[in-house]
């Protein structure tokens, strides 16, 4: 086994010792869990049996199996790419629904009761800001600027 081989073989230990851990603590969700340890695991049997993948290079046709591990990993990090971009999306549509949904309630609550309370943190009663003045309550992000 040359030191490529085994440079290999600890990277594919400290990857999936830290998946392994992140998991635990539930840092890594599920879906992602499986996918890294199988590539962990993909590099430690590569690592392992070297000539396995020199074999599948040569098996599909290309003369220098480096070149193989390249393509198949740039074309593993471009589904990343798009899989996450994908994911980030559905969660701005989902930030997004929920914000109209927030800005509805608070409508509702509005012309219930004629006030609403402020959201985030609020100054105590009587605290003064600069120059003496009484502060004003903090504005929501979803209320529209009226300046």
């Amino acid at each position: 086994m040359t030191g490529v081989h085994i440079i290999a073989l600890v990277s594919a230990a400290v990857t999936l010792t830290v998946i392994v851990e992140l998991s635990r603590r539930s840092q890594l969700r599920a879906k992602y869990t499986v996918v890294w340890l199988l590539v962990g695991l993909v590099i430690a049997l590569f690592a392992i049996a070297p000539g396995l993948f020199n074999s599948i290079a040569h098996s599909v046709g290309v003369k220098s199996p480096p070149n193989l591990l390249v393509v198949v990993a740039a074309l593993f990090l471009l589904m990343v790419c798009v899989y996450l971009s994908w994911e980030a999306g559905r969660l701005e549509d989902k930030t997004r629904a929920l914000a109209e949904e927030v800005a509805l309630l608070r409508n509702e609550l509005e012309e219930r009761t004629g006030a609403v309370e402020p959201v985030g943190p609020v100054a105590p009663r009587g605290a003064t800001g600069p120059a003496g003045s009484t502060m004003p309550p903090p504005r929501s992000s979803f209320e529209p600027r009226s300046d």
